[in-house]
């Protein structure tokens, strides 16, 4: 039995979840119900996409995305772990850590009462993700799909010592301009700017994209919003368990640059990322789990 036969035998829902071969061969969980679908590939627990019904589409996927074993997806919702950038102790270690790019499998899967869909997968350990992270962690993915999308990052340490976590949920929101949008909820967060040297400085009202930004913002509260003016909707981004969000977009030289955004992507996404990075990393005791939650959702202006 193949591995798609036998997670539709085990984990498929009638009518909600199903398991697919998707572009590139990829295995994907297909979610979907009543309130909202979404799309879950099993290489990152990658996240591809997210639409509450009667809503437009809330994440954003390149066209020029390389579906490929072991290459990272340009759009949704990769996930950053154990690290978040390149890694403190060898340059050599994946960035952003191999969680991204390794396979994961379903663990679970659930119709809640309350009409949404639960799914949770895990990573699967293989020489590549201890070469690189040799200490012992177990990390899951809680997907809930509803008319907002609900992602839960669980690392549980179960070595003997402890463990510093940096962490991110490396969100690619759609919008259809982003030099009409503007993030609120990051007034007067001091963040690091990565694009100036990694300068610490303030930011002074809302966020404001019109050039190439990178930016960790730091101590950051449980909520901000994306203001789309031009789709008159805002999309709202709570979240539990997180210290830092993360800002970002390319812009047009480092875009054309990449190769894998499409034309003229780089204005239809803005990244906003939940994290705990820089100094806001997790001191992850033995035998603790920590949790980190983003959800994800829009109402019209």
């Amino acid at each position: 039995m193949t591995d798609i036969a036998q997670w539709n035998a085990t984990h498929g829902i009638a009518k909600q979840v199903q398991f697919i071969n998707g572009k590139g061969n990829m295995p994907v969980a297909e979610i979907k119900n009543d309130l909202g679908r979404a799309s879950i590939a099993l290489q990152g627990a990658h996240v591809l996409d997210f639409q509450a019904n009667g809503e437009a589409p809330l994440l954003w996927m390149s066209e020029d995305a390389t579906f490929a074993p072991g290459k990272s997806l340009r759009g949704g919702v990769p996930i950053c772990w154990p690290w978040f950038g390149p890694n403190d102790s060898d340059s050599n270690l994946p960035g952003h850590g191999p969680a991204r790019t390794a396979n994961w499998k379903p663990v679970t899967t659930e119709a809640m009462e309350d009409g949404r869909t639960l799914a949770i997968f895990e990573l699967i350990e293989s020489d590549r993700t201890r070469q690189s992270c040799p200490h012992p962690l177990r990390v899951q993915l809680h997907v809930k799909v509803g008319h907002s999308l609900s992602l839960a990052l669980e690392t549980t340490n179960l070595g003997a010592t402890s463990f510093t976590l940096g962490e991110a949920l490396h969100t690619y929101f759609y919008v259809s301009d982003v030099r009409e949008a503007k993030i609120e909820g990051l007034e007067n967060c001091e963040y690091i700017d990565k694009i100036d040297a990694g300068q610490r400085k303030q930011q002074h009202g809302v966020v404001r994209i019109n050039s190439e930004t990178d930016r960790i913002y730091l101590g950051t509260g449980n909520c901000c919003n994306i203001v789309d003016p031009v789709m008159k909707r805002k999309i709202l981004i709570r979240s539990e368990g997180s210290a830092s969000t993360v800002v970002w977009n390319p812009w047009v030289e480092q875009a054309e640059k990449m190769g894998d955004l499409g034309p003229e992507g780089y204005l239809h996404m803005l990244y906003v990322e939940t994290a705990n990075a820089a100094s806001n990393v997790v001191q992850l005791e033995a035998e603790e789990t920590h949790r980190m939650v983003a959800d994800y959702s829009s109402e019209p202006l």
